[in-house]
């Protein structure tokens, strides 16, 4: 029997959607180690539509002692695939591509094996496309971006397995998606993100962050513990690779997300819903990922989210659709698990 939600002091909640003493005690408790000498999080839950818990811990600049607050944005790492595929959608929507394409297609000069890889083998991340991260050389000290993961591939000449018959997770296919976004509709991902889906979403100060040409209007930096220690470690040479982790955003600002993708505005319900089906290999293996979603299940509650982790950064989005209950956690300090934090918070919603 599936277990039930325990409905937190329903009813009790505070009009200015902050949660219950109780419940605020109790998610305290699990950030307790953050405080006005560490960096932390901005954690956010929603249920049933409603903000039901907000706040923020720890400092998102430990050097100007500023606060992490719910409007305080992150670099979202992986949870960006979300958006990366969402862009392919909309696309597809337009009737400028097909799932079905070819790498070659849009990259005539791509080597041989490109002619065996689709857009959408690259979203579910059966491509076999080598990581690009294996290849940057340890004297490398300036950036990549989404151009430079393609002349890594480029230089190739093999993938890990034939395309399409297994899953391996792939950050280099997710910056040849946003390559592809470019090509096809003439504008920077950056700008694409901003027009298609930021704006139309009241996201504004949501950004595909660019170093000299755009801001990140609140911004938390990222850090690492060594030792006892708090060390800034904001940017790496792979930081601003867009298409696989470059999208700054806040808590708040991924509920008018979390609101699309339950009530579609930008494309149709039934169009979206191919992103959260899982995929199927070829020898019937079923594999719970989707289109920059991962899919496997929550104590027998269907789940889709994304967990996020780079350089500074650890982050979760986490949907229990069948309990209308969402939770964010954005994290500034590396190698600290998100996702279980996230778990944390929804035990105390569901019955063991």
């Amino acid at each position: 029997m599936k277990k039930t939600v325990l409905f937190v002091l329903l009813g009790l909640i505070l009009i200015s959607c902050t949660a219950h003493p109780t419940l605020e005690m109790k998610i305290d408790s699990i950030f307790s180690e953050f405080n006005k000498s560490t960096p932390g999080a901005s954690v956010l839950v929603v249920q049933n539509n409603k903000i039901i818990f907000e706040k923020g811990y720890g400092l998102a600049n430990i050097e100007q002692a500023i606060p992490n607050e719910s409007k305080t944005n992150f670099r979202l790492a992986s949870i960006t695939k979300q958006f990366t595929a969402f862009s392919i959608l909309l696309l597809e929507n337009d009737g400028k591509l097909s799932f079905d394409d070819s790498l070659e297609k849009y990259f005539p000069n791509f080597p041989e094996y490109g002619k065996n890889i689709t857009i959408k083998q690259v979203l579910q991340h059966t491509s076999g496309l080598l990581a690009y991260e294996d290849y940057i050389d340890d004297t490398v000290t300036v950036q990549l971006k989404d151009k430079d993961v393609l002349n890594i591939l480029m230089k190739q000449d093999s993938t890990y397995f034939q395309p399409g018959t297994e899953h391996r997770y792939s950050n280099s296919g997710y910056a040849v998606l946003a390559l592809i976004v470019e090509k096809i509709s003439g504008k920077t991902f950056a700008e694409f993100l901003k027009e298609r889906i930021f704006l139309p979403l009241k996201m504004n100060n949501s950004v595909a962050f660019e170093n000299g040409i755009s801001e990140v209007q609140n911004r938390a930096f990222g850090y690492a513990k060594i030792d006892s220690e708090f060390v800034f470690t904001d940017q790496s040479v792979t930081s601003a690779v867009l298409g696989d982790g470059g999208i700054y955003s806040s808590t708040l600002e991924m509920v008018k997300w979390n609101n699309e993708i339950d009530s579609p505005t930008l494309i149709s319900k039934e169009k979206f819903s191919k992103a959260f089906e899982k995929l199927v290999l070829p020898n019937g293996e079923v594999v719970n990922y989707g289109f920059g979603w991962r899919l496997d299940p929550y104590k027998n509650y269907e789940r889709p989210y994304h967990t996020g982790s780079t350089s500074g950064f650890s982050n979760m989005f986490m949907k229990i659709p069948e309990l209308d209950l969402v939770f964010i956690v954005l994290m500034n300090v590396r190698d600290y698990d998100a996702k279980n934090y996230a778990e944390k918070i929804a035990d105390l919603f569901i019955e063991n």
